[in-house]
């Protein structure tokens, strides 16, 4: 845990980040260097060479560790490869219970490249914890969980999965992306690793590409560190202060993201031409009560079903101006897409369709604009529909 006792909005600002003691910039620089002159032969402490470690990458490091009150950060080059990385803890034959509703990359990566290395997985509604533990069997090592998952935005007891995991000697992982470390530390509740795809809220502006994950296990960082070496799928300087400029500004952008998003989904709730909406933050939510619990905020992601068909749907995606249709989320900027055609379009359509994935599904990431625009940007989309 960490032991600074700042609130989060100061160490995004300032953990693992001091005035450049070279030149007092205030700005912690880009190092944007592959290599490192060493003061001796085989007694070098400091940085030799950057896919080991940079400075500018330390520093991105420590600040995310800070905020998700952990003992050790990684970054690296994608949210996907930071997936890739944490399967490395693994051997061919070894099992992992996932959230049957993840993001479409995860899914594909999982059944498509690491089963084919003898990793084995099953899906369950880990927001039902004897789902959990129906599916454990003795050669499971892992449980994946992702809370607000994607797109169905379904809510796991953290807590729980902790204490089964626990109770099985298993490695807990939360994709943590949606909720971002200022609405939700999954640590705090006995979690083991947690990940982000720090392309989306962390970044925070479009501009990036990167993940990263956290631990405060000992045991697991020295392994993963080896592997984020071994492997090399490291972010480049300049991509890590990217990140850390995005960051700094993480706070005041998530309270405008949630405050939006629940104008919107009660907006939504009420539409006659929508006919569910799924965001935490309401009521009706199944979740709701959870999340109320273990999240300080809801969250800028919310999905929802167009009352008619697929065609409906991408005439809908056709007929919004401000939000712009794209993939990702998390930006300064609405954005929305259509699952089933787009993010989740590598999950077999039956496997779609029986996890909930409808396909009048729609998914928006709301942005930090006026509030009152983007309503009525949705409201003149489902007027012609």
């Amino acid at each position: 845990m960490s032991k600074d006792k700042t609130r989060f909005e100061t160490r995004a600002i300032h953990a693992g980040q001091s005035p450049d003691p070279s030149t007092g910039a205030i700005t912690t620089p880009i190092f944007q260097t592959s290599t490192y002159v060493q003061e001796g032969v085989g007694g070098h402490k400091g940085y030799e060479y950057s896919r080991t470690d940079n400075p500018t990458r330390t520093a991105l490091q420590e600040c995310l560790a800070s905020l998700e009150n952990a003992k050790y950060g990684l970054s690296f080059a994608s949210g996907m490869s930071t997936i890739s990385t944490i399967m490395n803890l693994l051997k061919a034959g070894d099992h992992i219970v996932s959230s049957d509703d993840v993001y479409g990359g995860t899914y594909r990566i999982f059944e498509h490249v690491f089963r084919d290395y003898g990793l084995k997985y099953d899906y369950v509604n880990i927001s039902n914890l004897s789902e959990i533990e129906s599916a454990i069997k003795p050669e499971t090592k892992m449980v994946w969980v992702e809370t607000p998952t994607n797109p169905l935005l379904k809510i796991t007891d953290l807590k729980g999965v902790a204490e089964i995991c626990r109770k099985h000697n298993l490695i807990s992982c939360v994709d943590n992306t949606f909720a971002t470390p200022y609405f939700q530390k999954p640590l705090d509740y006995g979690i083991d690793i947690v990940m982000h795809s720090v392309t989306k809220f962390l970044g925070g502006h479009a501009d990036t590409v990167g993940g990263a994950l956290m631990t405060s296990s000992d045991k697991l960082y020295d392994r993963l560190k080896f592997c984020q070496n071994a492997v090399g799928a490291i972010p480049g300087p300049f991509d890590c202060w990217l990140v850390l400029r995005g960051v700094k500004t993480l706070a005041v952008r998530m309270e405008r993201h949630a405050q939006n998003a629940g104008q919107i989904a009660n907006w939504l709730e009420a539409h006659p031409k929508v006919r569910k909406v799924i965001y935490p933050g309401l009521k009706s939510h199944p979740g709701h009560e959870i999340a109320k619990k273990q999240m300080t905020g809801f969250g800028g992601l919310i999905s929802f079903e167009i009352d008619g068909s697929q065609a409906d749907a991408v005439k809908f995606l056709e007929n919004v101006k401000l939000f712009a249709l794209a993939e990702s989320l998390g930006g300064v900027e609405s954005l929305i897409e259509h699952p089933g055609l787009m993010t989740h379009a590598s999950i077999p359509a039956e496997v779609r369709h029986e996890k909930g994935l409808s396909d009048s599904l729609i998914r928006i990431s709301v942005g930090i604009e006026y509030v009152d625009d983007l309503i009525a940007d949705l409201d003149d989309a489902l007027a012609n529909l």
